[in-house]
């Protein structure tokens, strides 16, 4: 007969105690994660019918990185907001499945600005937390300013943002996914429009199309109105707003450390560390001191 002392604990009662914990602390996150999650789930299982194989991929990235966050709260054993938990949780829904998927990044011409915004916004509040976790952390012996804390979240948030754009970049050359948007332009100015060879930028204006000849002779107008630019004005767009988004979340960054964790408009952005409980210290009275002291006495 198995010795039941040693057999673990089933994992089933704690995922339900976890449940319930959620489900009272952090109500309004579960709703919006599990309407979320359901969604998905249709979504999944209608694009595996249609045997559209590329997007069932990106229905189970989603399901995936809706569980990020979770997994982030209990490897640094930190709390997100629950404001700052549901626009992550929104931000990965509206990038995957209704950016990819339901291709609103082409119905509606803002939808990336949008998001390039809010991920600027983000990626401010994960430099933010982490450097704020070691400024908290007393085994490291430096103290960071306020402004400091926000000068380098602004950064880490502008460097992510780089690194994105060169990620686009790669896509496009090696496979033609076009992730760096093109964008129509009626002028345009070059110095290789130079016709003496030297660096003076010729000037194109009123463009209305432009015909692109092929190495076989085949010519074809594009009929876009006028001509193609390949990416550039789309990246230097969303570098822009991901620099409006990491401005303002170091704006309120700054505040919050500076009034040590006061303002409740910045307290629903900022994640916290959970401080470990501190030992119970028995005061011991004259009465139950040892003998051995009280002889002394």
């Amino acid at each position: 007969m198995p010795d039941l002392k040693n057999v673990p604990p089933s994992p089933r009662p704690r995922r339900l105690s976890q449940l319930k914990d959620a489900w009272k602390n952090k109500r309004s996150v579960t709703i919006v994660y599990l309407l979320l999650r359901a969604s998905v789930i249709l979504v999944l299982i209608a694009q595996i019918f249609n045997r559209n194989f590329e997007n069932v991929f990106l229905c189970v990235l989603t399901l995936f990185l809706f569980g990020v966050p979770n997994m982030v709260q209990h490897r640094l054993d930190i709390e997100l907001p629950n404001t700052l938990e549901i626009i992550i949780l929104l931000f990965i829904y509206a990038a995957e499945i209704l950016g990819e998927i339901n291709a609103y990044y082409v119905t509606f011409p803002y939808w990336d600005t949008v998001l390039h915004t809010l991920n600027g916004f983000l990626c401010a509040a994960v430099g933010f937390s982490l450097l704020d976790i070691l400024n908290r952390e007393e085994k490291i012996g430096f103290s960071l300013s306020p402004l400091y804390l926000a000068i380098v979240a602004f950064c880490f948030s502008m460097t992510v943002g780089v690194i994105w754009e060169f990620f686009e970049c790669t896509m496009d050359q090696l496979f033609l996914l076009d992730m760096q948007k093109d964008t129509v332009v009626n002028t345009i100015g070059s110095v290789m429009l130079d016709p003496t060879g030297g660096n003076n930028p010729g000037v194109i204006r009123n463009i209305t199309d432009v015909i692109v000849v092929q190495s076989d002779g085949t010519q074809t107008a594009l009929g876009l109105g006028g001509y193609l630019d390949i990416g550039l004005l789309d990246t230097m767009e969303d570098l822009f707003v991901n620099f409006i988004g990491a401005f303002t979340f170091s704006i309120i960054g700054y505040f919050y450390v500076r009034s040590r964790g006061k303002n409740k408009f910045a307290k629903r952005f900022i994640p916290v560390v959970n401080e470990e409980p501190q030992p119970q210290t028995k005061n011991i009275s004259a009465e139950d001191a040892p003998e051995t002291e009280k002889t002394k006495e």
